[in-house]
């Protein structure tokens, strides 16, 4: 019988090396590499990184001695003080103390705390009510970093802070 050439031999015999009479389908499929653990679940790396990016997007705490009550003597108090200002004798909303502010206007409550999306005071703060119940007309508006501040404020409470 003569010698086969390299070429007449099935596919698995031309590799050096390779001695397998089993077939393709006949070897078990290796398993990957076994990847090595730091020792921490990985539960415990999604809770840490979750209150990481919760402490990262949450905005400071506004108080209302340091950043609300400086914008309101500035654009506010000119109109809304006892007993003369205009927006005071047409409102009767006196925005020179906390207590004053809280307790709203003769026609309710101008703040909701936790709300500053139905809260009346920033409303009209930020130009979001009928023109004639703005806050600033014909004055200097609120700039968006102060109508920022008093939102913020408002949405973490409206607290005596």
């Amino acid at each position: 019988m003569a010698d086969k050439g390299p070429a007449d031999q099935p596919a698995r015999n031309r590799c050096p090396g390779f001695r397998s009479t089993k077939s393709a389908r006949d070897r078990p499929v290796p398993s990957p590499p076994r990847r090595r653990s730091c020792g921490i679940p990985l539960s415990g790396i999604v809770a840490v990184s979750a209150l990481s990016l919760c402490a990262c997007q949450s905005s400071p705490t506004v108080s209302y001695a340091w950043d609300v009550q400086p914008i309101l003597q500035q654009k506010c108090e000119q109109c809304h003080t006892p007993p003369d200002g205009e927006g005071y004798v047409l409102s009767g909303l006196d925005v020179t103390s906390y207590e004053g502010l809280v307790q709203g206007s003769r026609y309710g409550r101008v703040i909701v705390p936790g709300n500053s999306r139905h809260s009346v005071f920033n409303m009209a703060g930020e130009g979001r009510i009928h023109p004639n119940l703005r806050a600033s007309r014909g004055r200097m508006p609120l700039s968006t970093r102060e109508a920022e501040i008093l939102r913020s404020w408002v949405d973490q409470g409206a607290a005596d802070n």
